[in-house]
């Protein structure tokens, strides 16, 4: 029986219903795989390995094998976890990092105590090495030819020359998530430069900015790859009314579409990188014709696209991470 384990936020704070992690879970238990889970707290270098104290969790049986969250009856728990272990990450046949942004330095270290578990012959998803290499709104930039013009810099001169170049711009934190600070600054918008020395710290740190792409008013399409392939339906987040963030966490609805030729051409070509780099699962963001980010820490929108689609895209990552282990 393989073991996997899911670096996590703690397992009461998940959202039942639209949690991709749980997805993972319920799809690696219907293989009979042990599921464990392991907060970042719980991550240790200890006697020369990398270990975790660990705890198995055993899915609703009934939750797990419907793939349907809404079986849950009212007043059912979705789990239920045995006494937590001590033990190497070296014991585990796959490691997922499922950890939620912020992208910040207790992150990192913990990407080094999954590079040790990889180097004992551990398949961690998505690679330690592609996680620290690949942020989330930098990592576009090496696609520049997909994505609309844009800019990295912590000097405002060189952000409020991209401004003055296209009048409508987008600026962004490099480590933001969820449409967090998130700014639109159209043309003569009196509060440019008192948002750029907010995101940027007074020039402490480095930000993106990218120009305005109309476009977001049809969605913000998030597409999903596996193991290079594309999904073939993307989840389309539409702003709500007077907002122009197309993230479902920001009040934005979701529409499931099928994907256009363009926009599956542009997931086929990133889907060669993504493999070399060991991304197994990676959700990408394209509003009209344009890649704007490129998720690789925690991606989402599994439960949406399945519901509506009658997939199960957590049993084809299982697939490819059977395939290697």
């Amino acid at each position: 029986m393989s073991k996997v384990a899911f670096v996590i936020d703690p397992l009461d704070t998940l959202n039942v219903k639209k949690d991709s992690t749980i997805a993972m879970m319920a799809a690696a238990q219907r293989r009979d795989w042990e599921v464990h889970s392991i907060c970042l707290r719980d991550l240790c270098w200890r006697d020369g390995k990398a270990s975790a104290f660990a705890e198995r969790v055993i899915l609703n049986e009934a939750f797990a094998e419907s793939r349907d969250p809404d079986s849950l009856k009212e007043g059912e728990f979705w789990y239920r976890v045995e006494k937590e272990v001590f033990r190497d990450l070296s014991s585990f046949d796959a490691i997922f990092m499922r950890k939620d942004p912020p992208f910040d330095m207790n992150y990192i270290y913990t990407t080094y105590m999954l590079s040790q578990a990889q180097q004992d012959g551990v398949l961690v998803v998505n690679d330690p090495q592609g996680l620290r290499d690949c942020n989330e709104k930098y990592y576009t930039t090496e696609f520049s030819d997909l994505a609309p013009p844009m800019v990295v810099s912590q000097r405002t001169e060189v952000l409020t020359d991209f401004h003055n170049e296209h009048r409508d711009v987008v600026y962004k934190k490099l480590d933001g998530m969820g449409g967090t600070s998130i700014f639109r600054m159209r043309e003569d918008d009196p509060n440019l430069n008192v948002v750029i020395e907010t995101l940027t710290g007074n020039e402490s740190n480095p930000i993106m900015a990218q120009k305005f792409v109309p476009e977001i008013a049809e969605g913000d399409k998030r597409i999903l790859i596996v193991d290079g392939e594309p999904i073939p339906y993307l989840l389309a987040r539409i702003p709500k009314q007077g907002e122009t963030r197309g993230n479902l966490a920001a009040g934005a609805r979701g529409e499931v579409r099928a994907l256009s030729e363009h926009e599956n051409a542009i997931a086929r070509e990133l889907g060669l990188d993504f493999v070399e780099r060991g991304l197994l699962f990676v959700g990408i963001d394209v509003i009209g014709d344009y890649l704007t980010e490129v998720n690789v820490t925690c991606p989402t929108c599994i439960r949406e696209i399945d519901h509506m689609c009658g997939l199960d895209i957590a049993g084809t990552l299982m697939d490819a991470v059977s395939k290697r282990i």
